[in-house]
């Protein structure tokens, strides 16, 4: 199976965002969560990278019921 980024609905505190990469990375969710805080208070804050990230990132459960596969676009 091919290694995807996605959120994780089950596993939040803000937006599965955290947990997404803890998975993606296989490391620890807490490391993850505690990187994005002390990113917060950086010089340049990772909030606005993170919100965009909420909104872009899609879900594991929406990846999970999609199961539609295009093998040739061009002929769709």
């Amino acid at each position: 199976m091919e290694k995807r980024l996605y959120r994780i609905k089950n596993s939040k505190m803000l937006g599965g965002v955290a947990a997404g990469f803890a998975e993606y990375f296989n490391i620890d969710v807490t490391l993850v969560r505690v990187l994005f805080v002390v990113a917060f208070f950086a010089p340049i804050p990772a909030i606005i990278p993170y919100i965009i990230l909420w909104v872009i990132m899609p879900t594991k459960e929406s990846l999970m019921t999609n199961n539609t596969i295009i093998i040739n676009p061009e002929r769709v």
